[in-house]
C-alpha cells in the first residue's frame, strides 16, 4: 500500500528535505532511527510524521505472520519497516503540502498587527529575533556558543563577545532589538547566517532534567534554512535586500533583482569556466552589494568587459563587425579608459543596463564555448 501524505506538512524546502533524508538512509550508524526522528520533528509540521515513523517496526514482519495483521498501523502502512517508510517519504517528498502562514487574525484584519508604537522597523527586528530565538532553541548556534550541561563545568564562550569578535560591535547577546540602528541589524543578519549550524544528532540528557544535547552539526543545511526564514521576513517588510544564496557575496545582503535577473546570475556563477569565474563573483558582489557605490558599479562593468576583450575573437566569428558595438560603450563612455574626451553625463540606471547586458553577453559566450566543446 502507497504511503498516505495527506496528514503531513512540510516547513523545509523540498530539496534540502530529501537531500537530509537521503544522508539519513545512507547511514549505518545504530542512532539513524533517532536522526530520523530528529529531521522529521523539524522538517515537517506538528509531530504526527515523527509519531507515524517510530510506531513502525524496525524490519518488516513475516509474510506468514500471523499477527502482521493486527499490529497498530501495520496495514495503513503496507507492512514497511521505518527504513522504507522513510525511503518512500524522501522519494515522493514533491508531493508533500507546504506549510502555509495562518489567515489573518482579527487585528491584522482590522489593521492593527504592528507594533504599539506603529514601527513597522521595529517589528521586523523583533520578529527576526524570534527567528535567532527558534534557531537557538533547536541548537543551531551550540556549535559556537556552546550548551550548559549539570554534568560538564566547562565556561561556554561569551556569546556577545563572539559576534562582536566579527562584528565590532559589543553587548549585542542577549538580543536588544529595540537598540539597535539600521546597520546593526543588517550586520546581525549577515553574522548570524555564518554562525548557524544544523545539529543532526540530539540526545536527552535527563538528571535534573537538563535538556537536549546536539552535536554533528553541519553549515550547509542551516543556511539554506536561515537564508530562507530571514528573506521572506524582508520581503514582507518591504526591504529591498536579500541574503546571497551563491558567489562571493553569499549570505550577504545585496539588492533584490527579478527572477529572470536571479537566473542569469545563477547561470553565470555555475557556468563560467574556472579561469574566470573568480572575475565573474567578484563582479557580481561589486554591483549588487548593500553598499555598491556608482565607483564599484564601474568596476563591476570593466570586469565582465574584459572577459568579453578575451573572447573577442568567439563574438566577431559569430556576429561579424557587430562584435565592435559590445565596447562601443566601455570604450567611448566614462567607464574604462576615463578619458577627457569620453561621455560620463549619464544616469546612474544606464550602468545598471550595462551590466547586466555585459552579464548576459559573458553568459552566451559560455554557451557558445560549451556547444563548441559538444560539437
Amino acid at each position: 500500500m502507497s504511503l498516505d501524505l495527506s496528514n503531513y506538512e512540510l516547513r523545509w524546502p523540498t530539496s534540502l528535505f530529501v537531500s537530509e533524508g537521503e544522508r539519513v538512509l545512507r547511514s549505518s550508524n545504530t542512532s539513524w532511527e533517532e536522526q530520523a526522528v530528529w529531521l522529521l520533528t523539524e522538517a515537517l509540521v506538528g509531530t504526527t510524521a515523527a509519531a507515524d515513523f517510530e510506531d513502525l517496526p524496525e524490519r518488516p514482519a513475516p509474510s506468514d505472520d500471523p499477527w502482521a495483521s493486527t499490529t497498530p498501523g501495520w496495514g495503513q502502512r503496507g507492512g514497511m519497516d521505518k527504513r522504507e517508510w522513510l525511503k518512500e517519504l524522501v522519494s515522493r517528498a514533491a508531493e508533500l503540502r507546504h506549510a502555509a502562514e495562518p489567515r489573518p487574525y482579527w487585528p491584522q484584519r482590522q489593521g492593527r498587527g504592528l507594533s504599539h508604537d506603529g514601527s513597522t522597523a521595529r517589528d521586523t527586528r523583533r520578529d527576526f529575533t524570534r527567528i535567532i530565538s527558534d534557531f537557538a532553541d533547536n541548537g543551531y548556534l551550540a556549535e559556537v556558543f556552546g550548551e550548559e550541561c549539570v554534568d560538564d563545568p566547562t565556561e561556554l564562550p561569551d556569546a556577545s563577545r563572539v559576534i562582536e569578535r566579527r562584528l565590532g560591535i559589543p553587548d549585542l547577546w542577549p538580543l536588544t532589538p529595540e537598540t539597535w540602528d539600521e546597520d546593526t541589524f543588517f550586520g546581525l543578519i549577515e553574522v548570524f547566517h555564518d554562525l548557524v549550524s544544523r545539529p543532526r544528532t540530539r540526545r536527552f540528557h535527563s538528571w535534573n532534567n537538563c535538556g537536549w544535547h546536539h552535536s554533528e552539526f553541519h553549515n550547509g543545511p542551516a543556511r539554506i534554512l536561515y537564508r530562507g526564514k530571514v528573506n521572506e521576513l524582508l520581503r514582507e517588510a518591504g526591504i529591498e535586500y536579500e541574503l546571497a544564496a551563491e558567489g562571493e557575496d553569499l549570505g550577504r545582503l545585496v539588492a533584490v533583482t527579478d527572477d529572470a535577473r536571479s537566473a542569469l546570475v545563477h547561470q553565470a556563477l555555475n557556468d563560467s569556466a574556472p579561469d574566470i569565474t573568480t572575475r565573474v563573483r567578484h563582479a557580481i558582489a561589486l554591483f549588487r552589494g548593500r553598499d555598491t557605490t556608482v565607483e564599484s558599479k564601474r568596476s563591476a562593468i570593466v570586469t565582465l568587459a574584459g572577459i568579453l576583450e578575451e573572447r573577442r575573437a568567439l563574438l566577431k566569428d559569430k556576429l561579424g563587425k557587430d562584435e565592435g558595438a559590445l565596447f562601443e560603450i566601455a570604450n567611448r563612455y566614462d567607464l574604462r579608459h576615463r578619458k577627457a574626451d569620453q561621455r560620463g553625463d549619464y544616469d546612474e540606471a544606464f550602468l545598471d543596463w550595462i551590466f547586466w547586458w555585459y552579464l548576459g553577453t559573458v553568459e552566451l559566450t559560455n554557451r557558445l564555448i560549451a556547444s563548441r566543446i559538444a560539437g
